[in-house]
């Protein structure tokens, strides 16, 4: 099949960051005071953040925006077609609104989805052409404007796992054909499945695992146990699952001083910041994002995208931004801090010798199952996992069950003793806030009740109501995944569908 033409998104819909809660971007007050007002919360976070803040400045990433939005928009549409199989108007109308705004679509003039070449191209009024291309087992790349191809070679990076349809789950797709626990109420599973399912909510896939054993599952039309999926930011969870593994391999010590090459000038004070603050979201790293409590628009395209849509290399833009306060002191949810996870990952593997692409795989996804997981890099062949990686349902439970497990898989200790720990714990900084919600290695924890389950769970979120759950009280792991423009209706779903999950499983002993 060759070149086709598809037309511009016509409905208007608000953008919708569905990251689980509103106490992301609002907080609490210091002293926790119930019915503080959302100016109030927001008032004490700035206030607090500005008597600790440094004498640096911000600098606006170069480029208009439109041009920035457009690059998100191709590689969502070029994912979405060449990665998860929509059709082209499904994905230009459904997914992916975190980089590519709803409302800004509409400026695209003509939009060609060629499937010889697996790319997507969008014209602007201006002439701007945004080009996004799959190359090999790197996924969907928006390539810098004026230029036809990526700065590094891509590489396919093959699965080294028995067949799954023989393989027994977790590590394959067969399910044991046991009766299922007495203990647990099967009928109420199968309504949380038909509930999380509801098609207002546009969830593709729900599935929950009790004891290492899948208990219910279900998928959206079109979509099955193998489709990959967006993810969003529950990639930044994943990276810091591969940087536990390296910890783990004894590359890097969590609670070490971050060793990006471009803070090691004498007196820099970033040299202050350790890997275990970054992955808290804790950094001090002066970015700008959407999320910021003093967000400005107005003032320039936020960081927190253009390490996403500015087909430049991520990891010398995030590892370049100065320090706005001391490490460990205001949580503050920006890309830069996954980015630079990501670079110390990239610097790690490559400094013992190993194929950077590959690591992923050889060193996580093959030993615990994973086989559809699909990592997209930036122009220069960096992950970008902050954000922009697709896998199956399955495959997110999977990494669930990982930590579900204190980070053993088969008998073989694959993240550190305590990450898990980490993981689940509240970060200070975000406590110091007034915000019980932000844990360690990228996971949100439960610590606000922001979903209907005990709040010792902790767990992955993206961008559109994705979420891999983790509910240790129940033994639990639940993945629900969805397009983007169902986030709101998936949301009260999902909460309905763990009310029913919570009185169907009983804890564990």
């Amino acid at each position: 099949m060759g070149r086709t033409k598809v037309g511009r998104v016509g409905m208007r819909i608000p953008a919708i960051f569905g990251i689980a809660s509103a106490a992301i971007l609002a907080g609490a007050c210091a002293d926790g005071g119930e019915g503080a007002s959302e100016a109030e919360e927001v008032s004490f976070l700035q206030a607090r953040a500005d008597s600790l803040e440094l004498p640096t400045e911000w600098v606006a990433p170069p480029g208009n925006a439109i041009d920035h939005h457009t690059s998100g928009f191709a590689k969502i549409l070029c994912s979405a077609v060449f990665i998860t199989g929509l059709d082209p108007a499904d994905g230009a109308e459904n997914v992916g609104y975190f980089t590519s705004p709803y409302e800004e679509r509409a400026q695209v003039v003509d939009t060609v989805v060629d499937y010889e070449n697996q790319s997507v191209s969008l014209t602007l009024p201006s002439g701007v052409t945004r080009t996004a291309k799959k190359y090999a087992s790197q996924g969907c790349v928006t390539l810098p404007i004026g230029e036809d191809s990526v700065y590094f070679t891509p590489s396919v990076v093959t699965v080294d796992l028995p067949p799954a349809e023989t393989t027994p789950w977790p590590m394959g797709d067969v399910l044991s054909d046991e009766p299922m626990p007495a203990d647990v109420d099967m009928a109420k599973v199968a309504e949380a499945v038909r509930v999380a399912l509801d098609p207002e909510g546009m969830t593709e896939a729900f599935v929950v695992v009790h004891r290492g054993r899948i208990i219910g599952e279900g998928y959206g039309e079109g979509i099955d146990l193998h489709t990959p999926l967006e993810s969003w930011s529950m990639g930044k969870s994943l990276t810091g699952s591969l940087m536990g593994v390296l910890v783990q391999q004894g590359v890097y010590e969590l609670w070490q001083p971050a060793p990006v090459p471009e803070w090691q000038t004498d007196g820099d004070p970033r040299q202050e910041i350790r890997i275990g603050d970054i992955m808290r979201m804790s950094s001090g790293i002066r970015i700008r994002a959407p999320q910021d409590p003093d967000y400005d628009p107005s003032l320039g395209y936020p960081d927190h995208l253009y390490l996403y849509t500015g087909s430049v290399d991520s990891y010398e833009w995030a590892a370049t931004r100065p320090q706005e306060w001391p490490p460990n002191t205001v949580g503050r949810y920006r890309n830069s801090d996954p980015v630079l996870t990501n670079y110390l990952i990239r610097l790690g593997v490559e400094g013992r010798g190993e194929d950077y692409h590959a690591f992923p795989r050889r060193n996580l996804f093959d030993k615990i199952g994973i086989r559809d997981a699909v990592m997209e890099t930036d122009p220069y062949g960096n992950f970008l996992t902050q954000g922009y990686e697709f896998l199956a349902a399955r495959d997110w439970a999977r990494l669930g069950m990982l930590y579900l497990q204190d980070g053993v898989w088969n008998g073989e200790r694959i993240l550190p003793e305590g990450w898990v720990q980490y993981a689940g714990t509240l970060a200070p900084a975000w406590v110091a806030d007034g915000r019980n919600v932000y844990g360690g290695s990228f996971f949100w924890v439960n610590g606000e009740g922001s979903f209907p389950i005990p709040e010792s769970a902790f767990y992955m979120a993206g961008a559109g109501g994705q979420n891999t759950i983790v509910i240790p009280t129940h033994g639990m792991v639940v993945v629900r995944l969805g397009k983007y423009k169902g986030a709101r209706a998936g949301g009260r779903s999902l909460d309905r569908a763990l009310e029913l999950l919570m009185e169907a499983v009983p804890p564990v002993e």
